[in-house]
């Protein structure tokens, strides 16, 4: 690992992510959260920790093959729970066993299997609608290492955790206590930041609290319904419960004003942009850009509304020589396809699937696209412009409005109007290169606040507050009522502003 000045700032303490996965072909927040990491191990010479909790059974692989692409790097480890549970030794309880186990699952019709290598991990027992309703995890020599059943009646739980003889040592009442249990064996004693960048993480992670672990939950996607007018339904559970964090960002001021209008003053909000590599930048100059290329970095999700992107080029072709590639994967290829067949657009547009060297691409293209219905703030915007390619993007909460300057680095249209991109995107090619070349130069200068170094000192700043906020003597106490009254206030404002929401700790 690298040291550098900034190693002096960081706060003393084991630097730990929590994120639910890592798929395959992964988005904005994974990639975000990912670079973070990487950066705090270059810029601060602080080792990381990713954990995940998903039943993913290739984590090795998948780390490999991370390492292999640069999205992991030496001081970097991707640790899985029930991995880590099959790799040790599983002692009791000093107050004995659990009173109850459950009978394993036996193979069958309506049992999905997975594993490694041959040797089954896991196998599900789902109903009719297919639900996991029973589920076991196998080591890999095929004793039972967890069994997990819920009654769907009755909304109980159990989960049950075996040593390698299939004793059981221990059982819990919901999911959660296992993830409690799990992070404390990885923490133990030792002082410790825990950053959660997963919302379906974060519902569980708010109920972790521990003396010596400082809790910061990052906000990468808006707080808000599609429509803004209500709290999202996915993020309620946690956006009530805020305090239960230590530190609690968001990407943009922007977001963090909309937070405290919604839900009240919390004093243990910050604002940290996503931060990206100068050194990754690349020397391309005009003669290696090709006028006329757009790229899109994206999920082929519904929140991602690429449609609006394939029906803009569409039309904006008929004008001006442009075309588009996208890069990404998702459920919504068939659909897109079909978009691009039915438009006659497959001269103009290519799906061009995940891609690990996507980002390059900013480089050479001479513009972006960013249709979204909203976001924190994306990272491919700011690498697109820090290597001068012209962002055109729909002007949503949050991100595009906080470093597009429209007209002057890049340009804003009013969210889904699709001619307005295709204008948008016809106008910049009519622009003299003059013109053009003085909007890239800006785009890389508005780039420039968002570098690694400046981020990971803006991290290492919170993280000293939000550690003196936790550990501070009376005025810490009243700061901690302060937060449990805004809390309060939150929740109330919170159920006027959305509907009802699933809190269980599946």
């Amino acid at each position: 690992m690298r040291s550098s000045l900034l190693s002096t700032h960081f706060r003393p303490g084991a630097q730990f992510v929590l994120s639910w996965s890592i798929p395959d072909s992964f988005g904005g927040m994974t990639g975000a959260l990912l670079h973070r990491s990487r950066a705090f191990v270059e810029q601060a010479g602080r080792p990381v920790d990713i954990l995940t909790l998903d039943d993913r059974i290739d984590t090795p692989e998948l780390e490999q093959r991370l390492r292999a692409d640069g999205e992991v790097i030496d001081g970097m480890r991707i640790i899985n729970i029930w991995d880590w549970f099959r790799a040790v030794e599983i002692n009791g309880r000093d107050d004995g066993p659990p009173s109850h186990e459950h009978d394993p699952i036996a193979p069958g019709p309506n049992v999905q299997e997975s594993g490694r290598d041959g040797v089954v991990l896991l196998r599900e027992l789902r109903d009719e609608d297919g639900q996991a309703r029973s589920v076991d995890r196998l080591r890999p020599d095929g004793s039972l290492l967890v069994s997990d059943r819920r009654d769907a009646e009755g909304g109980t739980r159990s989960v049950v955790l075996y040593d390698s003889a299939g004793v059981p040592v221990r059982s819990w009442g919901s999911v959660w206590g296992v993830y409690r249990h799990w992070l404390d064996e990885i923490i133990g004693g030792q002082e410790s930041f825990l950053i959660v960048d997963s919302k379906t993480a974060a519902r569980f992670a708010r109920t972790y609290r521990r003396r010596n672990v400082v809790t910061m939950h990052v906000l990468h996607g808006s707080h808000r319904s599609a429509d803004g007018s209500a709290l999202s339904a996915s993020r309620r559970s946690v956006l009530e419960n805020l305090a239960h964090f230590d530190s609690v960002v968001l990407l943009t001021k922007a977001q963090r004003e909309d937070l405290v209008r919604d839900l009240g003053p919390f004093p243990h909000l910050a604002v940290i942009p996503n931060g990206f590599d100068h050194a990754a930048e690349s020397s391309a100059t005009a003669q290696t850009r090709r006028r006329g290329r757009g790229v899109m970095l994206s999920s082929l999700i519904a929140r991602k509304r690429v449609s609006h992107a394939i029906k803009a080029i569409a039309r904006a072709s008929r004008e001006v020589d442009v075309t588009l590639d996208v890069f990404g994967e998702g459920e919504r290829r068939p659909l897109l396809e079909k978009t691009i067949g039915s438009l006659d657009a497959s001269d103009r547009v290519s799906l061009r699937g995940h891609d690990v060297g996507a980002r390059s691409t900013f480089a050479t293209a001479d513009f972006m696209l960013l249709t979204s219905k909203a976001e924190g703030l994306p990272l491919a915007l700011v690498e697109g412009m820090a290597a001068g390619c012209i962002p055109i993007a729909y002007d949503i909460a949050y991100g595009p409005a906080d470093v597009i300057d429209d007209g002057r680095n890049g340009f804003l249209v009013p969210p889904g109007d699709i001619d307005a991109l295709a204008q948008r995107v016809v106008a910049l090619q009519r622009l003299p290169e003059r013109a053009v070349e003085s909007m890239r130069r800006r785009a890389r200068a508005t780039a420039e606040r968002f570098g690694d170094a400046s981020v990971t000192r803006a991290w290492a700043r919170e993280m000293e507050r939000a550690y003196e906020r936790k550990h501070a003597g009376d005025p810490g106490a009243s700061v901690a009522r302060r937060i449990r009254r805004v809390a309060g206030r939150a929740k109330r404002r919170a159920v006027r502003l959305s509907g009802g929401y699933d809190d269980s700790d599946a």
